[in-house]
């Protein structure tokens, strides 16, 4: 899995500033665009492959011995370390391979992972405080494949949850197509004027009042 730190560029992370800027040009909204590569360890999910790649190679020795002649030259501790071993590997490559470590996570441990990691970045960020409640956290966790978006109270009261599902979508489409910075820009830009056709307006004293950078959190 690529770095979030090594997946944008300098050129990219400034032409994502600069579509934030652009997106709140014209409108009130603070729109806080946040990358992490993962939202959780996981490590639940390296004993669940640890445990089944014992199972496995202890099962595989009972039906060796069950239902064929074959002379296993193991004796008990032997067997023993080779069911560890077994754990042991199983455990390994789910900790550096990511499509293992989502498959033994499972969807509803990432689900409400991410949730959680998006909903720490939303109140670190602040992005509540804004002075209209018309804060936007656009959060990406690589690892799970998963992207939410969250709307203050200034902003939920008038944009719907499928118009979110549109801005992840585009989001998606660009991560898949091997370009997250480009979905990103794409997406923040479908923020804008989704605020702008709402009426999510800028007021004469409206201020910058978030960073408009994107941010790179850790676990």
């Amino acid at each position: 899995m690529i770095a979030a730190s090594k997946l944008f560029s300098e050129s990219d992370l400034a032409r994502i500033k600069e579509a934030v800027k652009q997106a709140e040009g014209n409108t009130s909204g603070e729109i806080v665009p946040y990358v992490v590569e993962m939202s959780d360890a996981y490590e639940i999910a390296e004993w669940r492959a640890g445990v089944l790649c014992g199972m496995i190679a202890l099962g595989g020795f009972a039906l060796v011995r069950r239902f064929t002649e074959a002379w296993l030259p193991f004796d008990f501790v032997e067997m023993s370390l080779v069911v560890m071993s077994a754990v042991a590997t199983g455990a390994l490559l789910t900790h550096f391979i990511p499509i293992l470590q989502r498959f033994f996570a499972g969807k509803q441990l990432t689900d409400m992972r991410v949730r959680q990691r998006a909903t720490q970045a939303f109140v670190a960020e602040e992005v509540f405080a804004t002075a209209n409640r018309t804060g936007i956290l656009i959060f990406l966790s690589l690892l799970e494949h998963k992207v939410l978006v969250m709307g203050d109270s200034g902003i939920n009261s008038r944009v719907q949850q499928a118009d979110w599902d549109g801005v992840v979508q585009l989001i998606v489409k660009g991560v898949k197509d091997g370009n997250a910075a480009d979905g990103l820009v794409t997406a923040i830009k479908e923020c804008g004027r989704l605020l702008a056709q709402r009426g999510v307006q800028r007021s004469v004293d409206d201020k910058d009042e978030l960073s408009d950078n994107l941010r790179m959190g850790n676990t």
